[in-house]
């Protein structure tokens, strides 16, 4: 929130319209009152649209098409799966500025059950034409994310979830939409993750490079525009590909990072999805329980990985 009340505070075009919620971060005073909310700084571009997301999806393209860059606001499956056909047609379809902001992705809210659950948003936005899709990984990517769909004309999606992985960035690393970043290198596996789950991928990554197993890991920030380039070098280059997803395994990372090495004519050595892999997440807890009940959490990784190079050797 931080980087968009810069970016506002230097393009007036920005607006920011919430379906009722986010008052912690939009609205009410921080603890001591020393720094002011989006809604109070500047309230000329705030709205609270209510709980009404398609209509908040509709105002949003109307001010987008009358030159103003529009940001809607929501809980993952809220402002994406509730309010589809007004994000397609109105917004995208007119090539509209409207950047479509969804918190809790995946497990974030997981104790509020199924509706709360964002497990197919990242499908079905990528599915949109024309819309970028982004996933950051960590806070560093979160931000420059934010900085580079104001810069990019059209409808964009960018999801958000509760956790996060340890700082990645480089000193002097320049974020590329559509460019996946490489933030541990090695030669046995690659693992490919997107959004906070990235966390997991790491720490995988060091409890594997702890059995003398070395992972490269990717973290593939932009599911649309999709970096083929750097999926395929990764599968030729090391032994398979584990991709890690809080997400359906259905049409999401995994299928996208599949699609990527054959339309190349590439095989992995070996390959491997890791997310919600049948059903609906009917159980509810946590995000960390969820992720381990559904075998996304770091152990998980550790065993699959394992199973996975057990089988090709």
């Amino acid at each position: 929130m931080d980087r968009l009340m810069e970016l506002a505070e230097a393009d007036p075009r920005i607006i920011l319209v919430t379906g009722d919620l986010g008052f912690g971060v939009l609205v009410d005073p921080t603890p001591d009152g020393s720094k002011p909310r989006f809604a109070e700084r500047f309230p000329r571009q705030y709205l609270n649209a209510g709980v009404a997301e398609q209509n908040m999806t509709g105002l949003a393209t109307g001010l987008a098409l009358e030159g103003r860059i529009a940001f809607t606001y929501s809980i993952a499956n809220f402002p994406t799966l509730r309010c589809l056909e007004q994000v397609r047609n109105d917004a995208a379809y007119h090539g509209a500025n409207v950047k479509v902001v969804a918190i809790g992705g995946g497990f974030s809210y997981g104790a509020l059950g199924i509706s709360h659950h964002a497990t197919e948003d990242l499908a079905i936005m990528r599915s949109l034409p024309d819309v970028t899709v982004v996933s950051p990984g960590d806070i560093w990517e979160t931000q420059e994310a934010t900085t580079a769909i104001v810069e990019t004309p059209g409808t964009c999606y960018l999801r958000l979830d509760k956790s996060t992985a340890p700082p990645t960035h480089r000193d002097g690393e320049v974020f590329e939409l559509g460019k996946a970043r490489v933030v541990r290198e090695g030669s046995d596996l690659t693992l490919i993750a997107t959004g906070g789950i990235l966390g997991e991928a790491l720490e995988a990554a060091d409890r594997l490079s702890d059995r003398g197993i070395q992972c490269r890991v990717l973290s593939l920030h932009t599911l649309r525009p999709f970096d083929h380039e750097s999926v395929v070098t990764a599968a030729r280059e090391t032994g398979g590909l584990v991709t890690i997803e809080e997400h359906t395994i259905h049409g999401g990372l995994g299928s996208a990072v599949a699609e990527a090495c054959l339309d190349a004519g590439v095989m992995p050595g070996a390959f491997s999805r890791i997310g919600l892999e049948a059903g609906f997440s009917s159980i509810v807890g946590s995000q960390q329980y969820l992720r381990s009940v559904y075998g996304m959490d770091a152990e998980s990784i550790v065993e699959r990985c394992q199973a996975l190079l057990g089988a090709i050797t």
